[in-house]
């Protein structure tokens, strides 16, 4: 890995600044607080998708809510086997690899859709549940005051999109930690919310929801008739895609697939069965619960984009504690949906910012606000689509969710499309596969992935036929999107480099010394690993694999040889090294462990490894083997450098150096 130089006659009387490299790529995750980010979407439809799933189809709407959440687990399968294989395995990740950039653009012009319409449903669906508590305070104490629903609402939710359009801009996002406390308070109102209900089911009696199905003539679209309410496969379609909007979220645990930590597939795993469970017992009982416990006639009336809310009030008990219930169920949703607007925002400024990246988009949207650095122009332009959605649907949360399930499910068709095509085209093993797959020969017919590829198109396609307002919308909005990217490219004219595409963004910070606390090791016992090929890391994989076991921290550095006095000089920040650690980023996002990145400049690339290791009380180094030099002439060359900086003759250091075939180790 590194060369030998000439030995210097001694250090420079004061160091250069060293480079410490940050990115929110190389802080990692349990699978609980990654839960926990996409929960925070995911639940947020518990909130409307009962009232707007009834409104299509009648009081089933429940039974159908619970066969999306079933069939979820299995979409949720097909993300995790991508993610396995792509690290950042996102739609248009996938899609490009198995069936190139123009499909890859469509698939992301439906994603697109999906999050512009998350924010407004999601702030719409808010501004319901505060204006139902206000009038049904202004119930209470009998003054002759109502505020309108639709009007207000959508007034709330440019507001919460607003705030959250600011905060993006100055560059402060929802973490993983504000996430787990938005989820702790949310399970305390179910737990609280699910007890009163079985109290009352208990207290009362109830019988459960009917399978008849009722359309309204909305449901239907362009399926006139009472034939097709007669075919009863057809029927049983048309409500479980009423229905598909409830199982949202798939895309955000592809994002965040990147941050969870070691082990990542099995804690994705572990995440994806949470994820499951939680939204199985929050949305579908809730769906239950309001069917069998609202009266219908105040449940339509009232309560159809209000369901918990509703809930609240009709339980038993007394009023006083009723309204106190309805207040923190109010409460709580508020912190949900507006997490979600905020998410969708994120979101989607992370997708088109992968476009951009990709030479799809011009470096214009790309570039950083000149106070806060963030992609402004971005976000500028995802939050004007937003509220504009906001205004033409006037704060109907129904039209919303129509329009909604487009992007939703033709995501999902594109993305499991994409993975049956690289179960042929790519044959490399998987960190793990969806279910039921045949043998046949040398060849593998993947059953499971190809029986959720067909019902999620078949689902689509009665989509298409039956929801209107999605599809016009939905086709109006992927074209509108798809023309700008192929326009944009074609404007281009080129692509750029892979090399170029692929760049990690990072934060550069210098620092004078080399203090632990400084650049952020706690009290773990340290490792060195210097690079500086990004083709040849195969000294920091090895490492990676044994921090999986131990409790280290590896400080992964790369040295700017520079002669003369340039040595003394701070070190630069180029492509070069920005090109080494995005190569270091993607192998520890692959194995989901932590490094600390740095920059230094010397010339004597030894002598300022040895310098860190002593400064930093490191115990060992891993050097990648020499194109040029044997292991042992590494090893005496690193030697007379570690005795120039290491006063103490009883300090012990282990230098390692790691090929593919060799792990060799020198002690000093």
């Amino acid at each position: 890995m590194a060369e030998a130089h000439p030995v210097v006659t001694g250090p420079s009387r004061s160091r250069p600044q060293v480079i410490v490299l940050t990115t929110a790529m190389l802080v990692f995750i349990s699978f609980w607080r990654a839960a926990a980010i996409v929960l925070c979407d995911l639940a947020s439809t518990a909130y409307y998708i009962g009232g707007i799933v009834e409104q299509a189809v009648g009081k089933a709407a429940p039974w159908y809510i619970f066969a999306v959440m079933a069939f979820s687990y299995a979409v949720r399968g097909v993300y995790i086997e991508s993610c396995g294989m792509f690290v950042r395995g996102g739609v248009y990740r996938v899609v490009k690899e198995a069936m190139g950039g123009t499909l890859a653009k469509i698939s992301v012009s439906a994603l697109m859709f999906d999050y512009v319409l998350t924010g407004p449903i999601s702030g719409v669906s808010a501004g319901q549940y505060i204006v139902g508590l206000v009038n049904e305070f202004l119930h209470v104490i009998h003054l002759p005051l109502m505020l309108p629903p639709d009007a207000s609402s959508a007034a709330i939710a440019i507001g919460i999109t607003l705030y959250f359009w600011y905060q993006n801009v100055l560059g402060i996002e929802e973490s993983s930690d504000k996430a787990m406390k938005v989820m702790g308070v949310t399970t305390v109102m179910i737990v609280v919310m699910l007890a009163w209900c079985g109290l009352t089911l208990w207290v009362r009696g109830a019988a459960l929801p009917p399978f008849e199905l009722h359309f309204s003539n909305e449901a239907l679209g362009w399926v006139h008739g009472e034939w097709a309410k007669k075919i009863g496969v057809l029927g049983i379609m048309i409500a479980f895609g009423h229905s598909i909007l409830a199982m949202s979220g798939e895309e955000t645990l592809a994002q965040v697939n990147r941050e969870i930590a070691y082990p990542k597939v099995k804690n994705l795993i572990r995440a994806g069965f949470v994820i499951f469970l939680y939204s199985m017992l929050m949305t579908t009982l809730i769906s239950f619960f309001a069917v069998m416990i609202i009266p219908d006639d105040v449940r339509m009336s009232t309560y159809s984009d209000n369901l918990i809310g509703g809930l609240a009030m009709y339980v038993v008990g007394p009023l006083s504690a009723r309204l106190v219930l309805r207040v923190f169920v109010v409460f709580v949703g508020f912190l949900i949906l507006a997490g979600a607007v905020n998410t969708a925002i994120v979101g989607s400024n992370g997708v088109l910012s992968r476009v951009a990246e990709d030479g799809v988009l011009p470096d214009w949207f790309r570039h950083p606000h000149a106070r806060y650095g963030t992609s402004h122009r971005l976000i500028n332009l995802v939050v004007g689509l937003q509220i504009f959605t906001i205004v033409a649907s006037r704060g109907d949360v129904y039209a919303l969710g129509e329009a909604y399930a487009f992007g939703v499910v033709w995501s999902f068709v594109f993305k499991a499309m994409s993975m049956v095509v690289l179960r042929f085209k790519d044959r490399r093993p998987r960190a793990w596969r969806v279910p039921l797959n045949l043998r046949i020969g040398r060849t593998e017919l993947p059953i499971g992935l190809a029986l959720i590829f067909f019902m999620l198109l078949a689902t689509a396609l009665t989509n298409l036929a039956t929801k209107r307002v999605a599809t016009e919308w939905g086709i109006g909005f992927t074209i509108m999107f798809f023309a700008l990217f192929a326009l944009s490219e074609r404007f281009l004219g080129h692509k750029k480099r892979g090399s170029e595409r692929e760049l990690e963004k990072f934060n550069v910070h210098y620092t004078p010394e080399l203090e632990p606390a400084r650049i952020g090791l706690g009290k773990r016992p340290c490792k060195i690993v210097p690079v500086r090929d990004p083709k040849n890391l195969v000294h920091l994989d090895r490492a990676l694999k044994e921090a999986e076991h131990q409790s280290v921290d590896l400080v992964v550095l790369t040295v700017k040889v520079e002669r003369g006095l340039a040595a003394d000089g701070d070190p630069k920040f180029g492509t070069e090294e920005q090109t080494i650690f995005s190569a270091v980023v993607n192998l520890a996002e692959a194995h989901g462990k932590a490094v600390i990145p740095l920059v230094l400049n010397s010339n004597d690339s030894l002598f300022a490894i040895a310098r860190t290791a002593q400064e930093l009380d490191a115990g060992e180094i891993i050097l990648g083997r020499s194109a040029k030099f044997t292991p042992e002439f590494q090893a005496e060359s690193f030697a007379l450098r570690w005795g120039q900086v290491e006063p103490d003759e009883h300090r012990e250091l282990v230098m390692r150096v790691v090929s593919e075939r060799e792990d060799l180790r020198f002690s000093f």
